[in-house]
């Protein structure tokens, strides 16, 4: 049965709120001011139409909007799209009783994304390949993705053959798929144990097709070129599934912004380093130590190093940081300090961030709940919080990348 909303508000994730019965019922797709219908279910409600539409609604770029659930906010004029990203960064700081300057939002272009993660499954019409559809397990298949790299999207009918050549199971499986400067790195995760004569097909057609690597479940079926992501100037070849920023736009922007600020630290600490995306690009004017959990990562991170010319040491050291973070004793041999956890922020190293004396830090993250909890560890430590600049690498999702500068003052002796 349909229902009639006036939407209120949107909420963290890019819903329409409205209240119904007492309570807020979040619409995808809709937007403040508007009317419109909606089939309800508890605090849920699927869009049946907009009988009242907001002059900030516009035409989506993708016909797959409203099917597919990658994007949420493309019906969002730009002006109040880039508002609404900013102030997400804005209300969390505010939360913890943070007042700082906010910048305002670096945009994201379209057609930037470098990787893709799809779903795939064998069907009885054939390969389906596509995101899944909003709040489902449905796949959509894809024709087309304004916010993903043209070097992926035109690949999509190769890929999907791809999909069916590694396929062994009835179930759905992912294929992930990255741009490098080598080419399209693709890795299959839960497509079933391939036969012999089923990875030598496979082998060669991503020889044939001009790919750069497959692998499968981690193991690399075949890799006719190492695939190669340039951090600053420095190439580094990359691990199967390894992190990387979505944008390589988004990823110098926030590079540019950390190496501003550090750029009077002689010795730098780069935690949660990955690939070494901050330090290989520190590197050429600082001594950095980049200390990462993953292996793989930190070995590419390490031979990109070995390989490279005109850097000052860089060091790299394999550890647990949410189990075992760097203490406040450790950080005294730096002046300088970047992190850059996953979602789940890094509050146990925040805590000895704040203990130490470190000039100069400078946290990204992609959560702003969790960047502004560990900062406020930061500021009750002594830290002076300089700036905050959000930066849009997820375009038209609810998902917002922050950079936060503090500075500590040097303790008189």
């Amino acid at each position: 049965m349909s229902t009639r909303f006036t939407i209120q508000r949107l909420g963290a994730q890019g819903d329409g709120i409205a209240s119904g019965e007492g309570r807020d019922v979040f619409i995808p797709f809709t937007l403040p001011g508007e009317t419109v219908t909606a089939a309800r279910e508890k605090d849920r409600a699927m869009l049946l139409a907009v009988l009242e539409a907001s002059p900030l609604r516009v035409e989506p770029a993708c016909r797959h909007f409203t099917e597919c659930g990658g994007c949420a906010l493309q019906h969002v004029e730009e002006g109040a799209y880039r508002a609404w990203k900013r102030e997400r960064v804005v209300q969390a700081l505010k939360a913890k009783g943070i007042a700082c300057e906010v910048g305002d939002l670096v945009p994201c272009r379209p057609q930037t994304r470098r990787r893709a993660a799809f779903t795939a499954r064998r069907t009885e019409g054939g390969m389906l390949l596509g995101f899944n559809r909003h709040l489902s397990a449905e796949i959509i298949a894809l024709e087309e993705c304004p916010v993903t790299l043209p070097a992926i999207v035109e690949s999509l009918g190769r890929l999907r053959e791809l999909a069916g050549l590694v396929c062994s199971t009835r179930d759905p499986f992912h294929l992930t798929v990255t741009a490098t400067d080598s080419g399209l790195d693709i890795a299959a995760q839960g497509s079933g144990r391939m036969g012999d004569k089923q990875r030598r097909i496979a082998a060669d057609f991503v020889i044939r097709e001009g790919f750069c690597r497959l692998s499968v479940d981690g193991e690399i079926v075949i890799e006719p070129k190492k695939p190669v992501v340039m951090f600053g100037n420095v190439a580094v070849a990359v691990p199967p599934g390894v992190f990387l920023q979505a944008t390589a736009e988004a990823e110098q922007a926030m590079a540019d912004l950390v190496g501003s600020h550090l750029a009077r630290a002689k010795r730098v600490a780069d935690l949660f380093s990955g690939c070494g995306s901050f330090a290989l690009r520190l590197a050429s004017r600082a001594e950095v130590h980049a200390v990462e959990g993953d292996a793989p990562a930190l070995a590419a991170l390490d031979r990109g190093f070995r390989h490279a010319a005109g850097l000052k040491r860089v060091t790299a050291e394999k550890r647990d940081l949410f189990r075992r973070p760097l203490t406040f004793k450790e950080l005294a041999a730096f002046d300088g300090v970047v992190f850059d956890p996953p979602r789940a922020g890094a509050e146990d190293q925040a805590r000895q961030i704040a203990r130490s004396d470190v000039p100069f830090v400078a946290a990204v993250s992609c959560n702003p709940v969790t960047l502004a909890r560990d900062l406020a560890i930061l500021i009750e430590g002594g830290y002076s919080l300089k700036g905050v600049t959000p930066i849009d690498q997820f375009l038209w999702s609810a998902h917002v990348e922050a950079v936060a500068l503090l500075e500590k003052p040097k303790k008189r002796r």
